[in-house]
């Protein structure tokens, strides 16, 4: 646990008891502040109580004696519209932070040489990806590396810091939007695209909120900036201008005359006067596809800005395991394979998995983001077949018409059922994609339950057919 600094007796309010409020507010307590905690979910309240912590009712409390609200981000602060703490907050003027800004003021307290190096990712797609990643390749480099943040573990959780640690963060647009005083040594931004538009209120809302990782940076950081979209390529431009720190463009698609970047699964550095090629990707099994290569530059970039040897940084890129729910193998019955990708929860992030593929069995479907599948069309003709599922079904077997065959599969497990026996009929090597272009909550918890799901399904096809062999 990282205790944190600057609220030593003053009262934080803290709302949103899940994984992030709890674990801020075991944090608070530890540096010597007081809370108080609500949650307007009783199973929230419920599970603070079995912790052993006392409740507040936020609703009656004295806006007064809070110095600050701690928020989770899974709550509303500006759009659709602001949340009911959020109203009280501002008219007491009492300030909201996240627990992002919690470990950065910490950070920032510290004594110079006890502060740890910071890298922090953010991005629409490829996040945890490239933060595990980073984080790979800093452990096969010998330091003392924490990942957390909106991947795996928050970042209060991770151990304490000290002068030699390196905290490898993903940061959400959510997590961002509650952040003032971040400054990494490494930020990335990979891409930007349309997402969480219900959040933000607008595009420009989110990009805004992408671009604070990069408010806090000077001279002797690092940005390493996706340039293969119009919106990355933009900032990369305008910081530029401004040239406060090191500027490191990265790409998937061109050759660019300074920075790191991919060609054919080919990972170059230009970043120096002479260009040297780190290594090929296609040799990285957890790495497939052009957006894993633009992952791997970043990583890539974010590694050397934090000091670590080129060599050391392109042979870790080879042992990455990678991650589960992003393009994860989950099993092979016969000729079938069956991928995981559920972590794909908007279309530009299925877009990714669908290019990797020449032919795919398709299960797709869920809680609809804004604009659907429609940006997918030049795809389709890889979808031997789609099977849909969830609240986004009928929608998806609209935008498929007159382009793919389509099946109404309802559920995760009748849509993996069915295009098993779809792909095994033709006795050619075949791929089951899940890759949903849509958020998991009308079904499931998380994307993780939605993947573990599909992997369960797997299973249970990869059984039933043993037992009848058997038989």
């Amino acid at each position: 646990m990282i205790p944190v600094r600057g609220f030593a007796g003053k009262t934080v309010a803290v709302f949103g008891l899940a994984r992030t409020g709890l674990a801020a507010a075991r944090a608070l307590m530890a540096g010597g502040a007081k809370v108080a905690l609500w949650d307007d979910r009783p199973a929230g309240r419920d599970a603070a109580v079995a912790e052993g912590f006392e409740l507040t009712d936020l609703t009656q409390a004295d806006w007064a004696d809070f110095a600050a609200l701690m928020l989770s981000p899974g709550v509303p602060l500006t759009h659709p519209k602001p949340h009911w703490t959020v109203d009280k907050a501002r008219s007491e003027g009492v300030e909201i932070l996240g627990d992002i800004e919690l470990f950065a003021r910490t950070v920032n307290a510290a004594p110079e040489h006890k502060r740890p190096k910071i890298v922090a990712i953010t991005g629409t797609n490829g996040k945890s990806t490239t933060t595990a990643l980073i984080g790979h390749i800093c452990a096969e480099a010998g330091r003392d590396v924490r990942v957390g943040g909106n991947i795996g573990t928050g970042v209060l959780s991770l151990d304490d810091m000290h002068g030699g640690a390196v905290y490898v963060l993903e940061l959400s647009s959510y997590q961002l939007d509650l952040t003032s005083s971040l400054k990494p040594d490494v930020a990335v931004i990979l891409n930007v695209s349309p997402d969480h538009l219900e959040r933000h209120g607008d595009m420009e809302g989110y990009v805004a909120a992408k671009r604070r990782i990069l408010a806090n940076q000077v001279k002797g950081d690092t940005a390493v900036i996706g340039i293969d979209d119009a919106w990355g390529a933009r900032i990369c431009t305008e910081i530029t201008a401004a040239n406060r720190r090191t500027i490191v463009p990265i790409s998937a698609h061109k050759a660019i005359g300074r920075g790191v970047y991919a060609l054919d699964g080919l990972l170059y550095d230009a970043t120096t006067e002479r260009t040297v090629e780190v290594g090929d990707l296609k040799r990285a099994r957890s790495l497939p596809g052009r957006h894993n290569w633009q992952n791997a530059a970043a990583a890539y970039a974010a590694a050397r800005g934090i000091g670590i040897d080129a060599g050391q940084a392109g042979r870790a890129l080879m042992t990455f395991p990678g991650l589960a729910h992003r393009m994860e193998t989950v099993g092979t019955i016969g000729k079938v394979r069956f991928v995981n990708d559920s972590k794909a929860t908007n279309a530009d992030a299925a877009r990714q998995a669908l290019s990797s593929y020449p032919k795919v069995y398709w299960i797709a479907g869920g809680q609809p983001k804004t604009g659907g599948i429609d940006d997918l069309a030049d795809l389709f003709p890889r979808v031997i077949r789609a099977y849909l599922v969830g609240e986004a079904a009928p929608a998806f077997a609209g935008a498929l018409a007159g382009k793919a065959d389509t099946v109404q599969s309802g559920t995760i497990a009748a849509a993996a059922e069915a295009a098993f026996k779809d792909a095994a009929a033709t006795g050619r090597d075949a791929i089951v994609l899940l890759s949903p272009a849509c958020a998991s909550f009308d079904q499931f918890a998380d994307f993780e339950a939605r993947g573990d799901a599909f992997r369960s399904a797997v299973q249970a096809l990869a059984a039933g057919r043993s037992a009848r062999g058997a038989a």
